[in-house]
């Protein structure tokens, strides 16, 4: 049996989040205009629940992406790979727990590092276990991850 599951990540700025792991990635962020209008018509939300970005409706403290290869289902949700940014009140105050290990195939992790930089993020060191190395680096609002 397949599991299906999404990371959840608490944040300042879903939506400029989920656009930086959007590209970094190589995702799309998920779009949800009629959802949410058709949420709002049946008064299952309010309008003080959503915004408009770059001409969309979106929900104010939510944002997601996707694999644009992963299937979706009914309500055109990813069935599996997906990232969910979602604001929390508090700020980012100790290392995390738990973090991403980014690799894509074929292509060097110097690269992909430098493109994170590029993106927004921050190289934080370098590790070497055996002959495993890898880039420890943080996203725009300082949540750790790895190149390898």
């Amino acid at each position: 049996m397949a599991a299906n599951f999404q990371i959840s990540v608490d944040c300042a700025d879903p939506h400029a989040l989920a656009r930086f792991w959007a590209q970094a990635l190589e995702w799309e962020v998920e779009r949800h205009g009629d959802f949410i209008k058709q949420m709002l018509d049946a008064g299952h939300a309010t309008p003080a629940d959503v915004i408009t970005l770059d001409g969309e409706l979106v929900w104010s403290t939510a944002a997601a992406i996707r694999d644009p290869q992963a299937p979706v289902n009914g309500r055109g949700s990813p069935v599996r790979s997906r990232m969910i940014f979602q604001v929390v009140p508090e700020g980012k105050t100790a290392k995390n727990r738990f973090h991403l290990d980014v690799n894509f195939e074929g292509v060097d992790k110097e690269v992909t590092a430098a493109r994170m930089e590029q993106l927004g993020a921050k190289r934080l060191w370098d590790g070497q276990q055996g002959p495993h190395s890898w880039i420890a680096m943080a996203d725009p609002e300082g949540n750790e991850f790895c190149v390898s």
